[in-house]
């Protein structure tokens, strides 16, 4: 699919981290881009030095989700793009010990929820409504191509380690619907990509202490550092270019398999 003027994509959580260099790299290329993210202050910077638009969306909320597609589509046309990085992490096992007063909890069952709501039902509720969307437009490609989503999964979803039930489910989801919904699309010529990226310095490090930071980069066999968010949107960019990507799990990762913990 040729990337250029004429053509409009939706990123979610694209405010900051992956979803902002996302942007910045589609809009590069000559697309118009919405950024779907609660995160006002900072999505109308980044669509104001993009030439973009911002919608103050929840993907796990019908009315929302349906106001920002109407909002991006009346400014920009049907997305042929669309990239979902809009997703949390928390850290907590399934059950656990207070080392202290030696009482055992369960996982919160609120807090497990809602990781599995934003990062995975709200993928799919983005990638079922932009689907519907792009079946009703005319074909971009000699395939018949119209459009590609691309979902954003994680190493996680294979490597989880302690304390990751609730992402790692999240994003294992994510992995698993990929080639399903592929194959639900295909004959009307929509793909489905998914990335599973590994170690990326992203706003969730910036709480670490430097040295935490130089360890887990430390980990990566090749190239020993951390990812960055460019290289991410790299590869959407080259997933949209690329008609034979279709209904696979991408690892970017720098070969790492994560530890236990």
């Amino acid at each position: 699919m040729d990337l250029g003027e004429g053509m409009s994509a939706i990123v979610t959580g694209g405010a900051s981290g992956l979803g902002e260099a996302t942007v910045r790299e589609l809009s590069s290329r000559g697309l118009k881009v919405a950024i779907f993210d609660m995160n006002a202050e900072r999505g109308q910077q980044v669509a104001s030095e993009t030439g973009g638009l911002f919608c103050n969306v929840d993907v796990t909320d019908a009315a929302s989700v349906d106001a920002g597609l109407a909002a991006a589509r009346g400014a920009h046309g049907q997305e042929r793009v669309l990239v979902n990085c809009a997703g949390i992490a928390i850290g907590a096992k399934t059950a656990a010990r207070n080392r202290d007063t030696g009482t055992v909890s369960p996982h919160d069952l609120d807090a497990f929820t809602r990781v599995v709501t934003i990062n995975l039902i709200g993928t799919f509720h983005m990638c079922s409504k932009s689907a519907a969307g792009m079946m009703d437009a005319d074909p971009v490609t000699p395939d018949g191509g119209r459009g590609v989503m691309i979902c954003t999964s994680s190493i996680a979803a294979q490597d989880g380690q302690i304390g990751q039930v609730a992402y790692s489910a999240s994003k294992g989801g994510v992995a698993g619907m990929t080639l399903p919904m592929a194959r639900d699309l295909a004959r009307d010529g929509i793909r489905v990509v998914s990335i599973m990226p590994g170690l990326f310095y992203t706003p969730m490090f910036d709480g670490l202490p430097e040295e935490i930071r130089d360890a887990l980069g430390a980990s990566v066999p090749f190239p020993t550092r951390l990812g960055r968010p460019d290289e991410y949107a790299l590869l959407v960019r080259q997933i949209c270019e690329n008609d034979m990507l279709n209904g696979a799990c991408i690892r970017l990762d720098g070969a790492v398999r994560l530890a236990p913990k």
